[in-house]
């Protein structure tokens, strides 16, 4: 009886030993049994998404967006390039959607669509506040039609929208295909700095490095004044970010030079100031009314600055 159960044990013990080399290595039975238990017992199948990413995550496909018309550019159309990291990407805690149907349009891949949250060209599928400002700048009297354009990418450091950089070629792109549908760029907004403060980028790098960014637009034809967002607060390590926010940082004091240096370079929000605790879901984004006073705040500087300007 005890080396029959002696026998038994040893043999379970060399098929657990057995089963785990095999699963390891995938050499047999393993593949075999894990063959035969997704016939019979069925694969589950992820659920189909009605949204489509690139390699970078970027959003470039939603079954749900209502293709339009691309409306022609008129002086009284606002063309706005969306540049930045997440709090210009859609990670926003409020989604939105144009109140004047094909005046309000999100431009992407030479083709329009009315415009709603999440926008093409940008990376998640939250809400953003691009949307609600567009909405405020037909009321307000300002424009007849808005084009967004956005290029956001969560995390992105300004060395990568530099000349060299993985996302400068996306840039280039982009304006090449707002430029052969006909639009001429009025605005471009730049929302962006809370990962090169992570990661210590000094002053002097950060504005050499937007420089570039900035150079690259003026090559390809980008005339258009470019606002630089006072932005390098993004707080608590699930975020990537810091326990606590100093103000005075290195990245602050470049995009406050930034926007003193001439070039056609001018100051945006001032979204570390602007902010408080309550306007960030997560103390990093902005929620329903950390947008609205971000898209408030656009729209005061953008009705001060007039119709299309140039960097000449």
């Amino acid at each position: 009886m005890r080396k029959t159960m002696a026998v038994g044990l040893a043999a379970l013990i060399a098929i657990y030993f057995l089963g785990g080399m095999s699963a390891r290595r995938e050499i047999f039975p393993w593949p075999q049994l894990s063959a035969l238990k997704k016939v019979v017992g069925g694969e589950k199948v992820a659920a189909p998404s009605r949204y489509t990413f690139d390699d970078k995550e970027r959003l470039i496909g939603d079954e749900s967006k209502t293709l339009v018309a691309c409306p022609p550019q008129t002086d009284r159309t606002a063309v706005l390039l969306i540049l930045g990291q997440s709090n210009a990407a859609n990670y926003g805690g409020q989604r939105h959607r144009s109140n004047y149907g094909a005046r309000v349009v999100n431009a992407f891949d030479k083709r329009c669509f009315i415009a709603a949250s999440p926008l093409l060209g940008s990376t998640n599928t939250r809400g953003e506040y691009w949307t609600l400002l567009a909405n405020n700048l037909i009321a307000s009297g300002q424009n007849d039609n808005v084009i967004l354009a956005p290029l956001a990418y969560s995390g992105s450091e300004v060395a990568r929208w530099a000349a060299g950089g993985d996302f400068n070629p996306v840039l280039v792109d982009t304006v090449k295909q707002l430029q052969d549908s006909g639009y001429r760029i009025t605005n471009v907004l730049w929302v962006q700095g809370e990962a090169d403060l992570v990661i210590g980028t000094p002053a002097e790098s950060y504005q050499e490095r937007f420089m570039s960014m900035v150079d690259t637009l003026r090559q390809h034809g980008v005339e258009a004044p470019v606002y630089i967002s006072i932005a390098s607060k993004c707080l608590e390590p699930s975020n990537g970010g810091f326990k606590e926010h100093i103000p005075d940082n290195a990245v602050v004091r470049a995009q406050l030079a930034l926007s003193k240096s001439g070039h056609g370079i001018r100051e945006g929000v001032n979204s570390d100031a602007l902010l408080d605790g309550d306007d960030r879901y997560d103390d990093c984004h902005f929620g329903g009314t950390g947008g609205e006073k971000a898209s408030q705040a656009w729209l005061n500087i953008l009705r001060s600055g007039g119709r299309l300007e140039t960097s000449r």
